[in-house]
């Protein structure tokens, strides 16, 4: 049987191949997903919906009613309607589906450097290449002068991630003022991955929802609601180009899930005083894992100012995908920086969704291997 050679030539994913090398008894702190109960109305509101017979096809745009919610919901970042909201499965199918009706064949897009790690294959599947532009060391915002000196002729997009996966980072406004600039002075489309926007510990978020020129943001609610396998994402875009998203959606998923649209639908007015205890307890595990990190001669990490990731550095000399593998047998998964992108070599990812019981262990693990390994 024949296989594509644009799957072909894309490699397994570096967080997955941690879990395939993990014995049953790790500590999981490489999976980015939150151990909180999701809010009960959420539940409450899927189970009403199946059980009253809500178990049709969607509209492919997703319910008008959570479009609308949506709209209200984050139109403090710009001026929005329902018809600025695309109700999606996942945020991935959202980054896909969005690259996949911006990028031809022979484009090329500029990707953060550590950055999610779907960003580029998704270029590479729509026809297109990718370009790695670094963050800059320790708060990891983009490098400005860096990402001028790699755009080519053939540049079309440059996907902007705030706050970060895997970094924690959060976009300042001076770093956000210049993506703006590139972006008109060179006309790329942004694409902002804005998925961890509730978690914020410092600062404020600065989303691109109120720049839908030149922007099309991804977000959803799998980390909001901690509903990770409800697979419920949205994007935001101006009214002409969701036209073509809509299409491509229809293409791709026909339509998102209805009864977990209706409890979502049922959460968002209450979600505010969740979205608080969440941040409290994400913040609490967050200074707990930097406070352990740096009591650990050879590593180093400034607390991320948001998301639930803590990317420390270390000063081995040593890949990290051997540092993690070294982990993994010790009984610790976390993930090599460099399954983010060539820049993020010499790092690890920790996710700290995890209960503080859990990330000592981890920690304790960690420092001895370190230890060991020094």
């Amino acid at each position: 049987m024949q296989i594509s050679k644009r799957i072909n030539d894309i490699p397994m994913s570096g967080i997955r191949k941690m879990f395939d090398l993990a014995g049953p008894n790790s500590i999981n702190l490489g999976l980015g997903e939150p151990d909180l109960a999701p809010p009960i109305e959420a539940i409450e509101g899927m189970n009403k919906a199946a059980s009253e017979g809500l178990n049709k096809y969607a509209p492919t745009a997703g319910i008008p009613e959570l479009r609308k919610a949506v709209a209200e919901r984050f139109s403090k970042y710009g001026d929005l309607t329902a018809d600025n909201i695309m109700i999606t499965s996942s945020g991935s199918s959202a980054l896909y589906e969005i690259t996949m009706s911006t990028i031809n064949p022979g484009d090329d897009v500029l990707v953060p450097s550590p950055g999610f790690v779907i960003y580029g294959p998704h270029a590479q599947l729509a026809g297109g290449s990718y370009t790695e532009y670094k963050l800059t060391d320790g708060d990891f915002q983009p490098d400005i002068d860096d990402i001028q000196s790699k755009i080519k002729p053939n540049t079309r997009m440059m996907v902007v991630t705030t706050p970060s996966n895997p970094t924690g980072g959060v976009l300042n406004e001076q770093s956000y003022k210049a993506l703006c600039d590139i972006a008109e002075d060179k006309d790329i489309t942004i694409l902002a991955d804005e998925v961890y926007e509730p978690f914020i510990y410092e600062g404020k978020h600065l989303s691109f929802m109120n720049q839908l020129d030149k922007a099309i943001v991804a977000s959803g609610f799998s980390k909001m609601m901690a509903v990770t396998g409800w697979r419920m994402g949205f994007l935001c875009a101006n009214p002409t180009v969701m036209e073509y998203l809509i299409k491509m959606q229809y293409h791709v998923v026909a339509s998102p899930n209805m009864p977990a649209s209706y409890g979502i639908l049922n959460a968002l007015p209450h979600i505010d005083p969740y979205l608080e205890n969440a941040r409290k307890v994400y913040k609490s595990r967050r200074d707990l894992i930097c406070k352990r990190i740096n009591e650990i001669p050879g590593m180093s990490i400034e607390p991320p100012k948001g998301a639930f990731y803590a990317f420390p550095s270390y000063d081995m000399d040593m890949k990290s995908a051997d540092l993690a593998a070294e982990l993994i047998k010790a009984g610790l998964i976390c993930t090599p920086g460099s399954a983010f992108g060539k820049y993020g070599e010499g790092h690890l990812r920790f996710s700290y969704a995890a209960d503080e019981t859990k990330i000592n262990a981890g920690m304790d693990i960690l420092e001895a291997t370190v230890k060991k390994l020094r």
